[in-house]
Protein backbone atom coordinates (compact mmCIF):
# COMPACT_ATOMS: atom_id res chain seq x y z
CA UNK A 1 0.00 0.00 0.00
CA UNK A 2 1.72 3.75 -0.40
CA UNK A 3 2.22 5.88 1.90
CA UNK A 4 -0.15 8.73 2.25
CA UNK A 5 1.86 12.12 0.57
CA UNK A 6 2.28 14.50 3.32
CA UNK A 7 0.30 17.84 4.05
CA UNK A 8 2.11 20.91 4.38
CA UNK A 9 2.05 22.60 7.96
CA UNK A 10 -0.38 25.44 8.54
CA UNK A 11 2.79 27.30 9.21
CA UNK A 12 3.76 26.65 5.71
CA UNK A 13 1.19 27.20 3.98
CA UNK A 14 0.44 30.43 5.93
CA UNK A 15 4.09 31.82 5.04
CA UNK A 16 3.76 31.04 1.72
CA UNK A 17 0.10 33.05 1.07
CA UNK A 18 1.42 35.90 2.87
CA UNK A 19 3.89 38.09 -0.19
CA UNK A 20 7.52 37.98 0.94
CA UNK A 21 9.17 41.56 1.75
CA UNK A 22 13.00 42.74 2.22
CA UNK A 23 14.45 42.85 5.46
CA UNK A 24 16.95 45.84 5.79
CA UNK A 25 17.43 47.62 8.92
CA UNK A 26 15.19 45.27 11.32
CA UNK A 27 12.44 45.79 8.86
CA UNK A 28 10.00 43.75 6.92
CA UNK A 29 9.68 46.22 3.75
CA UNK A 30 8.11 46.60 0.17
CA UNK A 31 10.51 47.03 -2.49
CA UNK A 32 11.16 50.56 -3.11
CA UNK A 33 9.50 50.01 -7.14
CA UNK A 34 7.01 48.13 -5.11
CA UNK A 35 6.98 45.22 -8.16
CA UNK A 36 6.91 41.37 -6.47
CA UNK A 37 8.12 38.24 -8.40
CA UNK A 38 6.22 34.49 -8.56
CA UNK A 39 8.42 31.85 -7.49
CA UNK A 40 7.00 28.33 -8.75
CA UNK A 41 6.39 24.80 -7.10
CA UNK A 42 8.49 22.97 -9.51
CA UNK A 43 6.40 19.70 -9.29
CA UNK A 44 3.64 21.36 -10.76
CA UNK A 45 4.92 24.24 -12.55
CA UNK A 46 2.42 26.59 -10.39
CA UNK A 47 2.99 29.43 -8.73
CA UNK A 48 4.26 28.78 -4.88
CA UNK A 49 4.48 32.53 -3.94
CA UNK A 50 4.93 36.19 -4.68
CA UNK A 51 7.79 38.07 -3.33
CA UNK A 52 8.89 41.63 -3.02
CA UNK A 53 11.67 42.12 -6.32
CA UNK A 54 14.58 43.96 -4.67
CA UNK A 55 16.74 45.56 -7.13
CA UNK A 56 19.51 48.88 -7.02
CA UNK A 57 17.34 51.34 -4.66
CA UNK A 58 16.77 48.24 -1.92
CA UNK A 59 20.37 47.26 -2.33
CA UNK A 60 21.41 50.98 -1.60
CA UNK A 61 19.56 50.83 1.15
CA UNK A 62 20.51 47.40 2.69
CA UNK A 63 23.54 48.67 2.33
CA UNK A 64 23.39 51.75 3.96
CA UNK A 65 22.06 49.82 6.73
CA UNK A 66 24.82 47.56 7.06
CA UNK A 67 27.60 49.99 6.86
CA UNK A 68 26.10 51.98 9.49
CA UNK A 69 25.53 48.58 11.76
CA UNK A 70 29.19 48.02 11.70
CA UNK A 71 30.63 50.94 12.03
CA UNK A 72 28.45 52.86 14.87
CA UNK A 73 25.86 50.36 15.53
CA UNK A 74 25.32 48.01 18.81
CA UNK A 75 27.43 45.21 16.37
CA UNK A 76 30.64 47.67 16.47
CA UNK A 77 30.46 46.91 20.43
CA UNK A 78 29.16 43.59 20.69
CA UNK A 79 31.96 41.06 21.69
CA UNK A 80 33.25 38.24 19.94
CA UNK A 81 31.60 36.14 22.97
CA UNK A 82 28.20 37.59 22.22
CA UNK A 83 28.24 37.11 18.44
CA UNK A 84 28.76 33.43 19.56
CA UNK A 85 25.75 33.40 21.64
CA UNK A 86 23.56 34.55 19.24
CA UNK A 87 24.81 32.15 16.51
CA UNK A 88 24.11 29.48 19.07
CA UNK A 89 20.53 30.96 19.72
CA UNK A 90 19.97 30.96 16.08
CA UNK A 91 20.87 27.28 15.89
CA UNK A 92 18.76 26.20 18.34
CA UNK A 93 15.93 28.31 16.89
CA UNK A 94 16.50 26.98 13.49
CA UNK A 95 16.87 23.61 14.90
CA UNK A 96 13.09 23.95 16.55
CA UNK A 97 11.18 24.50 13.10
CA UNK A 98 12.90 21.74 11.61
CA UNK A 99 10.07 20.45 9.93
CA UNK A 100 9.11 23.59 8.63
CA UNK A 101 12.08 24.66 7.00
CA UNK A 102 12.58 21.25 5.15
CA UNK A 103 8.38 21.82 4.37
CA UNK A 104 9.34 25.20 2.62
CA UNK A 105 12.32 23.36 1.06
CA UNK A 106 10.74 20.83 -0.49
CA UNK A 107 8.08 23.26 -2.13
CA UNK A 108 10.44 25.57 -3.40
CA UNK A 109 13.27 23.74 -4.19
CA UNK A 110 11.89 20.39 -5.54
CA UNK A 111 14.08 18.22 -3.59
CA UNK A 112 12.73 15.31 -1.23
CA UNK A 113 11.27 16.28 2.22
CA UNK A 114 12.92 13.15 3.62
CA UNK A 115 16.31 14.50 2.35
CA UNK A 116 15.55 18.02 3.27
CA UNK A 117 14.96 17.09 7.06
CA UNK A 118 18.10 14.52 7.14
CA UNK A 119 20.56 16.66 5.41
CA UNK A 120 19.69 20.44 4.51
CA UNK A 121 17.61 21.70 8.13
CA UNK A 122 20.13 19.61 9.95
CA UNK A 123 23.42 20.40 8.48
CA UNK A 124 22.89 24.34 8.47
CA UNK A 125 21.99 23.94 12.44
CA UNK A 126 25.37 22.40 12.63
CA UNK A 127 27.02 24.83 10.23
CA UNK A 128 25.51 28.11 12.45
CA UNK A 129 26.95 26.18 16.01
CA UNK A 130 30.14 25.68 14.29
CA UNK A 131 31.08 29.21 13.79
CA UNK A 132 29.83 29.94 16.98
CA UNK A 133 32.56 28.51 18.52
CA UNK A 134 35.03 29.98 16.03
CA UNK A 135 33.71 33.99 16.92
CA UNK A 136 35.93 33.83 19.91
CA UNK A 137 39.18 32.51 18.27
CA UNK A 138 40.00 34.60 15.94
CA UNK A 139 43.24 35.44 16.81
CA UNK A 140 46.75 36.80 15.59
CA UNK A 141 50.38 36.64 15.81
CA UNK A 142 53.53 38.30 17.55
CA UNK A 143 56.43 37.93 15.18
CA UNK A 144 59.82 38.84 16.28
CA UNK A 145 61.85 40.57 13.90
CA UNK A 146 65.42 40.43 12.38
CA UNK A 147 68.20 40.09 15.16
CA UNK A 148 69.59 43.17 14.18
CA UNK A 149 66.22 44.92 15.87
CA UNK A 150 66.01 42.46 18.78
CA UNK A 151 64.60 43.96 21.71
CA UNK A 152 63.72 47.42 19.68
CA UNK A 153 60.26 46.84 18.26
CA UNK A 154 56.95 44.69 19.47
CA UNK A 155 55.12 43.58 16.35
CA UNK A 156 52.34 41.57 16.40
CA UNK A 157 49.17 40.67 13.94
CA UNK A 158 45.05 41.35 14.54
CA UNK A 159 42.25 39.66 12.37
CA UNK A 160 39.58 42.37 11.75
CA UNK A 161 36.50 41.71 10.57
CA UNK A 162 36.66 42.72 6.21
CA UNK A 163 33.02 44.97 6.71
CA UNK A 164 29.94 44.76 4.92
CA UNK A 165 29.85 41.67 2.93
CA UNK A 166 27.05 40.96 0.20
CA UNK A 167 26.44 37.31 -0.25
CA UNK A 168 24.66 35.64 -3.51
CA UNK A 169 23.54 32.18 -2.59
CA UNK A 170 22.29 29.94 -5.36
CA UNK A 171 18.74 27.45 -5.32
CA UNK A 172 20.07 24.03 -4.93
CA UNK A 173 20.77 23.94 -1.38
CA UNK A 174 18.78 27.55 -0.52
CA UNK A 175 19.04 26.89 2.86
CA UNK A 176 22.36 25.63 3.45
CA UNK A 177 23.72 27.81 1.63
CA UNK A 178 22.27 30.70 3.36
CA UNK A 179 24.16 29.19 6.65
CA UNK A 180 27.39 28.80 4.44
CA UNK A 181 27.42 32.39 3.60
CA UNK A 182 25.90 34.03 7.30
CA UNK A 183 27.83 32.17 9.37
CA UNK A 184 31.24 32.75 9.59
CA UNK A 185 30.52 36.65 8.09
CA UNK A 186 28.41 36.91 11.58
CA UNK A 187 31.06 34.76 13.32
CA UNK A 188 34.07 37.41 12.91
CA UNK A 189 32.63 40.35 13.48
CA UNK A 190 30.82 41.33 9.48
CA UNK A 191 27.59 42.54 8.31
CA UNK A 192 25.79 41.03 5.35
CA UNK A 193 23.46 41.69 2.65
CA UNK A 194 21.99 38.47 1.46
CA UNK A 195 21.13 37.72 -1.79
CA UNK A 196 19.08 34.70 -2.26
CA UNK A 197 18.27 32.90 -5.49
CA UNK A 198 14.84 34.35 -7.34
CA UNK A 199 13.79 30.15 -7.98
CA UNK A 200 14.25 29.91 -4.43
CA UNK A 201 13.95 32.66 -1.69
CA UNK A 202 11.48 31.18 0.83
CA UNK A 203 13.82 29.86 3.53
CA UNK A 204 16.13 32.90 3.37
CA UNK A 205 13.41 35.23 4.36
CA UNK A 206 11.90 32.97 7.29
CA UNK A 207 15.73 32.48 8.48
CA UNK A 208 15.41 36.43 8.47
CA UNK A 209 12.42 36.26 10.66
CA UNK A 210 14.26 34.03 13.20
CA UNK A 211 17.63 36.58 13.02
CA UNK A 212 15.70 38.82 13.98
CA UNK A 213 13.95 36.89 16.82
CA UNK A 214 17.35 35.68 17.72
CA UNK A 215 18.25 38.78 18.96
CA UNK A 216 20.85 40.28 15.98
CA UNK A 217 21.09 43.89 15.95
CA UNK A 218 18.98 46.24 12.65
CA UNK A 219 20.98 46.48 10.21
CA UNK A 220 23.33 43.22 10.80
CA UNK A 221 21.57 41.03 8.17
CA UNK A 222 19.36 42.46 5.34
CA UNK A 223 18.01 40.05 2.84
CA UNK A 224 17.13 41.14 -0.53
CA UNK A 225 15.34 38.71 -2.90
CA UNK A 226 15.58 39.67 -6.46
CA UNK A 227 17.36 39.00 -10.06
CA UNK A 228 20.68 38.60 -10.55
CA UNK A 229 20.66 41.25 -13.54
CA UNK A 230 19.23 43.80 -10.87
CA UNK A 231 19.46 42.88 -7.45
CA UNK A 232 22.80 40.72 -7.66
CA UNK A 233 24.59 43.20 -10.01
CA UNK A 234 23.69 46.17 -8.22
CA UNK A 235 25.46 44.29 -5.39
CA UNK A 236 28.22 43.00 -6.80
CA UNK A 237 29.10 46.40 -8.15
CA UNK A 238 28.22 48.12 -5.14
CA UNK A 239 31.18 50.63 -4.06
CA UNK A 240 30.47 50.33 -0.68
CA UNK A 241 30.36 46.76 -0.02
CA UNK A 242 33.60 45.61 0.94
CA UNK A 243 33.43 41.97 0.12
CA UNK A 244 31.52 39.46 -2.42
CA UNK A 245 30.79 36.21 -2.03
CA UNK A 246 29.30 33.91 -4.72
CA UNK A 247 28.27 30.66 -5.12
CA UNK A 248 26.45 29.65 -8.67
CA UNK A 249 27.91 28.57 -12.26
CA UNK A 250 31.32 30.05 -13.77
CA UNK A 251 29.53 31.73 -16.37
CA UNK A 252 28.11 34.50 -13.56
CA UNK A 253 31.24 34.02 -11.44
CA UNK A 254 33.28 35.90 -14.08
CA UNK A 255 30.28 38.67 -14.37
CA UNK A 256 30.91 38.91 -10.49
CA UNK A 257 34.71 39.45 -11.13
CA UNK A 258 34.08 42.41 -13.24
CA UNK A 259 31.16 44.20 -11.35
CA UNK A 260 33.61 43.91 -7.73
CA UNK A 261 36.35 45.42 -9.64
CA UNK A 262 34.63 49.04 -8.84
CA UNK A 263 36.51 49.38 -6.04
CA UNK A 264 38.57 46.42 -6.43
CA UNK A 265 36.24 44.50 -3.27
CA UNK A 266 37.32 41.33 -1.66
CA UNK A 267 36.32 38.47 -4.00
CA UNK A 268 35.27 34.81 -2.99
CA UNK A 269 33.32 32.34 -5.95
CA UNK A 270 32.38 28.74 -5.71
CA UNK A 271 31.36 28.00 -8.91
CA UNK A 272 31.01 24.80 -11.01
CA UNK A 273 32.36 21.40 -11.61
CA UNK A 274 32.77 18.33 -13.91
CA UNK A 275 33.99 16.09 -11.38
CA UNK A 276 35.82 12.92 -12.04
CA UNK A 277 34.38 9.56 -10.20
CA UNK A 278 37.03 6.83 -10.69
CA UNK A 279 36.43 3.40 -10.25
CA UNK A 280 39.46 0.94 -10.23
CA UNK A 281 39.52 -2.43 -10.83
CA UNK A 282 40.09 -3.24 -7.33
CA UNK A 283 37.41 -1.63 -5.66
CA UNK A 284 34.93 -2.70 -3.72
CA UNK A 285 31.86 -2.98 -6.30
CA UNK A 286 29.27 -3.52 -3.80
CA UNK A 287 30.22 0.04 -2.68
CA UNK A 288 31.10 1.67 -5.45
CA UNK A 289 28.60 1.09 -7.80
CA UNK A 290 25.49 3.19 -5.21
CA UNK A 291 28.36 5.31 -4.22
CA UNK A 292 28.51 6.08 -8.32
CA UNK A 293 24.89 6.40 -8.40
CA UNK A 294 24.34 8.95 -5.35
CA UNK A 295 27.00 10.88 -6.81
CA UNK A 296 25.79 11.76 -9.37
CA UNK A 297 21.99 11.51 -8.88
CA UNK A 298 21.76 12.81 -4.97
CA UNK A 299 19.94 16.21 -4.97
CA UNK A 300 18.45 15.42 -8.83
CA UNK A 301 21.92 16.04 -10.12
CA UNK A 302 21.62 19.87 -9.18
CA UNK A 303 24.87 19.78 -7.27
CA UNK A 304 28.31 21.65 -8.01
CA UNK A 305 30.43 18.67 -7.40
CA UNK A 306 28.21 15.95 -8.51
CA UNK A 307 30.34 13.07 -10.24
CA UNK A 308 28.89 13.11 -13.16
CA UNK A 309 32.01 11.77 -15.34
CA UNK A 310 32.26 8.15 -14.23
CA UNK A 311 35.39 6.74 -15.38
CA UNK A 312 35.96 2.95 -15.04
CA UNK A 313 38.46 0.28 -15.76
CA UNK A 314 37.06 -1.93 -18.60
CA UNK A 315 37.71 -5.11 -16.67
CA UNK A 316 34.67 -3.76 -14.92
CA UNK A 317 33.13 -1.59 -16.87
CA UNK A 318 29.81 -3.09 -18.21
CA UNK A 319 29.53 -5.02 -14.92
CA UNK A 320 30.05 -1.51 -13.00
CA UNK A 321 27.53 0.38 -15.84
CA UNK A 322 24.80 -2.32 -15.39
CA UNK A 323 25.25 -2.13 -11.50
CA UNK A 324 24.74 2.17 -11.84
CA UNK A 325 21.98 1.74 -14.46
CA UNK A 326 19.69 -0.95 -12.36
CA UNK A 327 19.97 1.55 -9.30
CA UNK A 328 18.73 4.70 -11.54
CA UNK A 329 16.03 2.58 -12.68
CA UNK A 330 14.92 1.78 -9.34
CA UNK A 331 14.82 5.69 -7.99
CA UNK A 332 11.58 6.66 -7.10
CA UNK A 333 10.74 10.22 -8.75
CA UNK A 334 7.68 12.36 -7.88
CA UNK A 335 6.66 15.04 -6.02
CA UNK A 336 8.92 16.07 -2.35
CA UNK A 337 5.79 15.42 -0.33
CA UNK A 338 5.79 11.96 -1.18
CA UNK A 339 7.26 10.00 1.41
CA UNK A 340 8.28 7.21 -1.22
CA UNK A 341 9.71 9.73 -3.43
CA UNK A 342 13.80 9.34 -4.18
CA UNK A 343 14.35 12.25 -6.67
CA UNK A 344 12.13 15.22 -6.99
CA UNK A 345 11.71 17.42 -9.92
CA UNK A 346 14.23 20.31 -11.53
CA UNK A 347 14.18 23.44 -10.09
CA UNK A 348 12.42 25.52 -12.89
CA UNK A 349 11.45 25.38 -16.29
CA UNK A 350 14.57 26.82 -17.45
CA UNK A 351 16.54 23.86 -15.58
CA UNK A 352 14.58 22.10 -17.23
CA UNK A 353 15.15 22.38 -20.66
CA UNK A 354 18.50 23.30 -20.09
CA UNK A 355 18.73 19.74 -19.11
CA UNK A 356 16.54 18.10 -21.87
CA UNK A 357 18.54 20.52 -24.20
CA UNK A 358 21.75 18.33 -23.02
CA UNK A 359 19.91 14.68 -23.64
CA UNK A 360 19.32 15.76 -26.88
CA UNK A 361 22.94 16.92 -27.62
CA UNK A 362 24.29 13.75 -26.34
CA UNK A 363 21.74 11.88 -28.82
CA UNK A 364 22.76 13.78 -31.63
CA UNK A 365 26.48 13.26 -30.75
CA UNK A 366 26.05 9.66 -30.61
CA UNK A 367 26.05 8.74 -26.66
CA UNK A 368 23.76 6.25 -26.07
CA UNK A 369 21.63 6.09 -22.65
CA UNK A 370 21.50 2.61 -21.27
CA UNK A 371 18.66 3.90 -19.23
CA UNK A 372 16.48 7.12 -18.92
CA UNK A 373 17.42 9.83 -21.85
CA UNK A 374 14.05 12.11 -21.09
CA UNK A 375 12.00 13.82 -19.64
CA UNK A 376 10.08 11.95 -16.67
CA UNK A 377 5.96 12.24 -17.05
CA UNK A 378 4.01 15.13 -18.47
CA UNK A 379 3.49 17.47 -15.37
CA UNK A 380 6.11 19.57 -13.52
CA UNK A 381 10.20 19.47 -14.08
CA UNK A 382 10.90 16.33 -13.64
CA UNK A 383 13.62 14.21 -15.13
CA UNK A 384 14.47 10.61 -15.64
CA UNK A 385 18.20 9.80 -13.91
CA UNK A 386 19.93 8.61 -16.95
CA UNK A 387 23.52 7.20 -17.50
CA UNK A 388 25.00 7.90 -20.46
CA UNK A 389 28.26 5.31 -22.88
CA UNK A 390 29.30 5.72 -26.08
CA UNK A 391 30.49 9.04 -25.52
CA UNK A 392 33.71 10.97 -26.50
CA UNK A 393 36.26 13.77 -24.84
CA UNK A 394 34.62 16.33 -26.73
CA UNK A 395 30.84 15.93 -26.51
CA UNK A 396 28.81 18.67 -24.63
CA UNK A 397 28.01 16.01 -22.07
CA UNK A 398 31.50 15.11 -21.27
CA UNK A 399 32.55 18.87 -21.34
CA UNK A 400 30.03 20.71 -19.68
CA UNK A 401 28.07 21.11 -17.17
CA UNK A 402 24.47 19.69 -17.05
CA UNK A 403 23.61 20.21 -13.69
CA UNK A 404 20.79 17.37 -13.51
CA UNK A 405 20.56 13.64 -13.16
CA UNK A 406 23.01 12.98 -16.17
CA UNK A 407 26.15 10.66 -16.06
CA UNK A 408 28.59 9.85 -18.29
CA UNK A 409 30.30 6.02 -18.25
CA UNK A 410 33.83 6.28 -19.67
CA UNK A 411 35.98 3.00 -19.39
CA UNK A 412 39.85 3.65 -18.92
CA UNK A 413 42.39 1.02 -19.47
CA UNK A 414 45.88 2.30 -17.59
CA UNK A 415 45.66 3.87 -14.05
CA UNK A 416 48.84 6.32 -15.42
CA UNK A 417 47.01 7.83 -17.41
CA UNK A 418 43.62 8.34 -15.49
CA UNK A 419 44.57 11.44 -13.83
CA UNK A 420 45.19 13.88 -17.15
CA UNK A 421 41.47 12.42 -18.16
CA UNK A 422 40.29 13.08 -14.73
CA UNK A 423 42.22 16.80 -15.34
CA UNK A 424 40.25 17.36 -18.87
CA UNK A 425 38.56 20.05 -17.93
CA UNK A 426 38.40 23.41 -17.08
CA UNK A 427 36.96 22.58 -13.90
CA UNK A 428 38.51 21.41 -10.53
CA UNK A 429 35.78 21.20 -7.99
CA UNK A 430 35.67 17.32 -6.75
CA UNK A 431 36.99 14.28 -7.44
CA UNK A 432 36.33 10.61 -6.18
CA UNK A 433 38.43 7.60 -6.27
CA UNK A 434 37.14 3.43 -5.56
CA UNK A 435 40.10 1.32 -4.84
CA UNK A 436 41.15 -1.33 -1.99
CA UNK A 437 44.69 0.10 -2.29
CA UNK A 438 45.09 3.04 0.09
CA UNK A 439 48.33 2.93 -1.82
CA UNK A 440 46.96 3.66 -5.11
CA UNK A 441 44.07 5.76 -3.69
CA UNK A 442 46.31 8.96 -2.04
CA UNK A 443 48.76 8.51 -4.90
CA UNK A 444 46.16 9.26 -7.32
CA UNK A 445 44.62 11.84 -5.32
CA UNK A 446 47.98 13.86 -5.12
CA UNK A 447 47.85 13.72 -9.15
CA UNK A 448 43.89 15.17 -9.48
CA UNK A 449 43.75 19.30 -9.55
CA UNK A 450 40.63 19.29 -7.26
CA UNK A 451 39.57 20.80 -4.12
CA UNK A 452 37.69 17.84 -2.03
CA UNK A 453 38.90 14.28 -3.32
CA UNK A 454 36.76 11.63 -1.58
CA UNK A 455 38.27 7.68 -1.28
CA UNK A 456 35.44 5.13 -1.10
CA UNK A 457 32.61 8.04 -0.62
CA UNK A 458 31.34 10.93 -2.41
CA UNK A 459 29.29 13.82 -0.96
CA UNK A 460 30.64 13.46 2.51
CA UNK A 461 30.46 17.29 3.91
CA UNK A 462 31.13 18.84 7.19
CA UNK A 463 31.32 22.03 8.89
CA UNK A 464 34.82 21.57 9.93
CA UNK A 465 36.11 20.64 6.43
CA UNK A 466 37.36 23.06 3.28
CA UNK A 467 34.92 23.15 0.54
CA UNK A 468 36.18 24.69 -3.04
CA UNK A 469 37.63 24.62 -6.13
CA UNK A 470 40.76 24.67 -8.04
CA UNK A 471 40.71 26.60 -11.86
CA UNK A 472 37.48 27.93 -13.07
CA UNK A 473 35.64 26.04 -10.07
CA UNK A 474 36.36 29.72 -8.06
CA UNK A 475 38.35 31.66 -5.58
CA UNK A 476 38.89 30.62 -2.03
CA UNK A 477 37.28 28.18 0.21
CA UNK A 478 33.62 27.49 2.40
CA UNK A 479 33.95 26.04 5.24
CA UNK A 480 36.39 25.09 7.65
CA UNK A 481 38.92 27.86 9.25
CA UNK A 482 40.04 28.62 5.80
CA UNK A 483 36.66 30.44 5.19
CA UNK A 484 37.84 32.74 7.89
CA UNK A 485 40.06 34.61 5.46
CA UNK A 486 37.20 35.49 3.58
CA UNK A 487 35.63 37.66 5.85
CA UNK A 488 38.65 38.78 7.75
CA UNK A 489 41.81 41.49 7.14
CA UNK A 490 45.44 40.90 8.50
CA UNK A 491 46.42 43.85 10.13
CA UNK A 492 50.42 44.20 11.03
CA UNK A 493 51.20 46.30 14.02
CA UNK A 494 55.33 47.12 14.89
CA UNK A 495 55.92 49.47 17.55
CA UNK A 496 59.11 50.62 18.67
CA UNK A 497 60.36 49.94 22.13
Amino acid sequence: MATAVVQPDSSVTGFVSKTGKLLINGKWVDAASGKTFATYNPATGEVLANVAAGDKEDIDRAVKAARAAFETGPWSKISPSERGRLLWKLADLLEGHTEEFAQLESLDNGKPLKVARAADVPLAVDHFRYYAGWATKIEGNTISLGLAKQGKFHAYTVREPVGVAGQIIPWNFPLLMAAWKLAPALSVGCTVILKPAEQTPLTALRLGELIMEAGFPEGVVNIVPGFGETAGAALAAHPDVDKIAFTGSTEVGKLIIHAAAGNLKKVSLELGGKSPNIILDDADIDAAIPGAASAIFFNQGQTCCAGSRLFIDKKIFDKVVDGVAQNASKIRIGQGFDPDVDMGPLVSEEQFNKVCGYLESGKQEGAKAVTGGARAGNRGYFVQPTVLINTTDTMKVVQEEIFGPVLTAIPFSDINEIAAKANNTEYGLAAGIWTRDIKKAHALASKLRAGTVWINCYNVFDASLPFGGYKQSGWGREMGHEVLKNYTEVKSVCAAL
